[in-house]
């Protein structure tokens, strides 16, 4: 970008914030304190003011969001925690297929402009997980119960396309950190991140889950299950290393202080 071009970026860019300005010198006291009062899902703080959405608006449109434009598809499935399979919740990913053999998602408890970001998961094919060392292979899950069973869908796509879709993720295998614990605090991401894992066998998941799912994304997992039913016979069978779970002994992250090295005054 030329210097010209540049100036007139940085003039449109104030002038939206003398806009913002404007806007928030408008605002009488009375709705400003009842803007105040409102949050987002349980969320702390007030409501976005008018200085805070015209700012947003100046900064998507003069600045770079490569990374977010990428992504490319959304899947909704289902996550446990590695060492609870009590704890199940549901997970919104959006990924980016970054090359034949890798994705990388973020995963948000829904799909509304105002979810919560609460992970991400990689994705590496069956080729490149045959190359971890043997204490990373634990932390991977398998995907081909997830997928030949009708818990992975792909919302809003044909069924035929999605199959193609889904396809290419059953002999997959995914490393996924939840870095907010919304079951035990939807308001704020408190604690660490926390390793998940994926549904191996029927039964594991709650049927009221699926059920719920399945009403709000008018999805129906039994018909998507009887359309994969292809995938079953031709799916290889999941390395023994991966999904730590099942030996009854869970990968897991917990907090410990260290001594803090290199150290700079």
């Amino acid at each position: 970008m030329d210097q010209n071009s540049n100036a007139q970026s940085r003039r449109g860019f104030m002038g939206i914030l003398g806009a913002a300005s404007a806007v928030a010198a408008c605002c009488c006291s009375g709705v400003s304190k009842a803007i105040g009062q409102q949050n987002v899902g349980g969320i702390p703080g007030s409501a976005k003011s008018g200085k805070s959405r015209m700012l947003a608006m100046g900064a998507d449109a003069l600045q770079n969001h490569a990374p977010i434009n990428a992504i490319d598809m959304y899947l909704n499935g289902f996550h446990f925690y590695a060492d609870d399979m009590g704890r199940q919740i549901e997970a919104h990913h959006y990924c980016h297929h970054v090359t034949e053999d890798f994705f990388q998602c973020v995963i948000y408890d829904g799909n509304k402009s105002d979810s919560r970001l609460i992970g991400i998961e990689y994705i590496i094919s069956e080729r490149v997980f045959q190359t971890l060392p043997d204490d990373e292979k634990p932390l991977w899950h398998s995907h081909r119960h997830e997928t030949t069973s009708g818990e992975l869908v792909m919302p809003g796509i044909p069924m035929q396309i999605e199959h193609t879709a889904i396809a290419t993720l059953v002999n997959t295998y995914g490393k996924t950190w939840h870095t907010w614990q919304i079951d035990k605090n939807a308001a704020l991401p408190l604690g660490i991140p926390q390793l998940m894992m994926g549904f191996t066998e029927d039964g594991q998941l709650d049927p009221a889950r699926i059920a719920q799912r399945d009403k709000e994304l008018v999805v129906s997992t039994p018909n998507e299950r009887a359309n994969r039913k292809d995938l079953v016979g031709s799916a290889g069978s999941v390395l023994p290393e991966a999904d730590g779970w099942q030996s009854g002994q869970a990968p897991q992250l917990i907090l410990s202080k260290l001594p803090l090295k290199g150290r700079r005054l």
